[in-house]
């Protein structure tokens, strides 16, 4: 008899793309679908990124460094040299995306059983990447009512156990627009530093920051440069999500060594992947400026909206490009189906993605939504609408 692994079995569907099929029907009955789901922004890519792949001279397509090529790297370096990150091209290793970053860093520093801190609700394939190295995600949760602030010191201390090998934080957060002050950075560093743990540092949405204060990154913990490890991409800085170029990059010269081992094991990331990357490094500021200036409309577009509504609550979301959302339904993930299946208003209907998937804690995000606000102004306005409406429709409505 043919059966699937324990792993292939437990692998939870992403609450991000489970209800595509969903989407696509409801478009081919002819409804249009404003996608708030997914973090795949419409800004358009750099030229600096598109031009180095379009002028390329190359006439072979060879394997890449398995560490990456080395002239990306060196530019890379010099990237984080910039942002007082200072580090050099041997601390860095080019991954296949962020994803792979963090899969590798898992694989590298834990082993079986071992377990990982993180806040939830948390960007859900951390689920996926701890399940794949047999580790075990241990959260604390956060709330909407303190708007997802980093929990205390005490709280982190209750979770650790002979088992604990590191912490997870994205800064700034993915699924909640969360960005965390050079404060509370310094006493997640003090736990760390005290109880000689990882720092799985996931820095993705780095430049997409909305207060006057700059990003605080945990490379510049002083003390901690053996405990760091750096999660970064491409995809989202520069909008070239296609692209799957992410790195590692850790002054811990050990942890540098295994995650060599690991990426030689499978061969390379994309050599045009990298090469656009590359490319990407010299995006003029004011393309940044552009993007971050879009994004914080953007914002105040969607909180507008949805301040509005009855029963709904929202944070301010101070990074990134995410909201987690509270709505007033007996259950976030029938009314996320319900929208695609039976809901059109005008001819339209949204897309969301159910929180409950972003939590580990069994019951957490029942009635709650993550919301991209990834899309233009006009369309965001138009999905906005659309999800007033339904919620005053929609037959699981609890006020």
């Amino acid at each position: 008899m043919l059966t699937l692994s324990q792993k292939a079995q437990k692998m939870p569907a992403s609450p991000i793309r489970k209800l595509v099929p969903f989407a696509d029907e409801a478009k081919k009955r002819g409804t249009k679908v404003y996608h708030l789901n997914i973090g795949q922004p419409d800004i358009i890519s750099p030229d600096q990124a598109l031009d180095a792949v379009k002028m390329n001279k190359l006439t072979l397509v060879e394997y890449p460094n398995s560490a990456g090529i080395e002239s990306y790297r060196k530019g890379l370096a010099k990237y984080y040299q910039n942002i007082n990150i200072n580090v050099e091209y041997t601390d860095i290793n080019i991954t296949t995306g962020g994803s792979e970053a963090l899969q590798i860093a898992l694989a590298v520093t834990c082993d079986p059983d071992d377990e990982v801190i993180v806040m939830e609700p948390f960007y859900t394939n951390y689920n996926s990447f701890a399940l794949q190295n047999d580790v075990k995600l241990v959260p604390i949760t956060t709330t909407i009512e303190t708007g997802f602030a980093l929990p205390s010191v005490e709280e982190f201390e209750k979770k650790i156990t002979p088992k604990t090998k590191g912490i997870i934080l994205c800064n700034p957060a993915n699924p909640t627009g969360v960005l965390y002050s050079k404060e509370s950075i310094e006493k997640l560093g003090e736990v760390a530093k005290k109880h000689g743990l990882y720092i799985y540092s996931d820095e993705v949405y780095r430049e997409f920051c909305y207060t006057e204060e700059p990003h605080y990154s945990c490379m510049h913990l002083p003390g901690l440069e053996e405990n760091v490890i750096l999660i970064d991409s491409v995809s989202k800085r520069y909008s070239l999500c296609g692209v799957r170029i992410g790195c590692i990059v850790s002054k811990n010269k050990e942890v540098m060594k295994g995650v060599l081992k690991f990426a030689q094991a499978r061969l390379c990331s994309p050599a045009y992947g990298q090469i656009a990357s590359e490319g990407a490094l010299d995006t003029p500021q004011s393309y940044f400026d552009m993007v971050k200036k879009e994004y914080m409309h953007r914002r105040d577009v969607m909180l507008e909206a949805l301040n509005k509504m009855e029963g709904v609550k929202c944070p301010n979301p101070q990074g990134a490009f995410y909201a987690v959302v509270e709505l007033p339904v007996d259950n976030a993930d029938k009314f996320a189906q319900w929208l695609l299946e039976e809901f059109s208003y005008e001819g339209q209907t949204v897309m969301v993605a159910p929180a409950e998937g972003f939590y580990a804690t069994k019951g957490m995000g029942v009635n709650q939504v993550r919301i991209a606000y990834v899309l233009k102004e006009e369309d965001l306005v138009a999905a906005m609408k659309c999800l007033e409406v339904a919620l005053k429709q929609y037959p699981g409505r609890t006020l």
